[in-house]
């Protein structure tokens, strides 16, 4: 199969996805928007990925070039993958009262130790799976700084505004790059 112009469609479309999702592992190969058209910048990403991987550089994608960006590309796949989500919040309707032990305070008390250090007015208490007075001082300040009904209780719609708290502070924070271009302005 050689994929050269004025090829295009889905072969052209499945070779520019794999070569792009292997860019993300192997800075040598140029990053492609997969449009079907084999284009120049294809055609450049052929042929550095046959220079570091499968020579001879001919910048035609015959079957043995073909199966090499497939086998590299299925080697990798696993770590290209973005995680599963995962659900910690049970749902609406579920709450947790203060005073009451339950497994899902573990994933909101951890979640506050790391904004504790980032955000005046997050209190750094121990995970222990109990609604105690910090946990209940510190879902006011989510459900203050969310607008929402400062009931002390963990429920779904503080659990919402925690996690989205604790993207923005504690996992954006942790890229150097958005503190140090000032994108994170913490206190």
């Amino acid at each position: 199969m050689t994929c050269e112009n004025p090829y295009t469609g889905v072969p052209v479309r499945s070779l520019q996805t794999m070569l792009r999702e292997l860019s993300f592992h192997y800075p040598v190969i140029p990053r492609l928007i997969p449009d079907g058209i084999f284009g120049e910048h294809t055609l450049e990403a052929v042929m550095l990925f046959q220079r570091e991987f499968h020579p001879p550089v001919t910048g035609q994608v015959d079957h043995g070039t073909w199966d090499a960006v497939s086998a590299l590309f299925q080697s990798v796949r696993p770590g290209l993958s973005p995680p599963l989500p995962c659900r910690l919040w049970p749902g609406n309707g579920f709450a947790v009262a203060p005073g009451e032990d339950s497994v899902h305070l573990y994933p909101v008390q951890a979640m506050f130790r790391g904004l504790s250090q980032l955000l005046e007015g997050i209190e750094d208490a121990p995970v222990s799976g109990t609604h105690d007075a910090a946990t209940q001082a510190n879902l006011r300040y989510v459900q203050r700084s969310a607008q929402l009904p400062e009931t002390g209780l963990a429920d779904q719609a503080t659990w919402n505004a925690l996690a989205r708290l604790y993207v923005l502070f504690v996992t954006f924070a942790q890229s150097p790059r958005l503190l140090r271009e000032g994108w994170l302005d913490v206190p």
